[in-house]
C-alpha cells in the first residue's frame, strides 16, 4: 500500500496500529474501526504529519459504540 493510501490515528486504544488505510471517501469520511465487541471512531483532524517523508493526514479518535448482539 502507498503512504498516499495511509492516515496516521492518534488516540484512542494503544493496541491500534499508528498507520490505517484511508476510507474510500477520502478524507470527509470518519474511520470506523472494529476492535473486539465495539468500533472505535476517528475523524479527520483537519491536518496533516509527516511520517517517512511522506504527509498524511491525522484521524483523531472521538468515541467509541458497542456491538449489538
Amino acid at each position: 500500500m502507498s503512504p498516499s493510501n495511509l492516515v496516521l490515528l492518534e488516540g484512542g486504544p494503544d493496541d491500534l496500529p499508528q498507520v490505517w488505510p484511508l476510507p474510500s471517501g477520502g478524507c470527509s469520511e470518519p474511520i470506523k474501526i472494529p476492535r473486539h465487541n465495539a468500533y472505535e471512531h476517528f475523524e479527520f483532524a483537519h491536518r496533516h504529519r509527516t511520517l517517512h517523508g511522506e504527509s498524511l493526514p491525522v484521524y483523531r479518535w472521538v468515541y467509541r459504540t458497542y456491538i449489538a448482539e
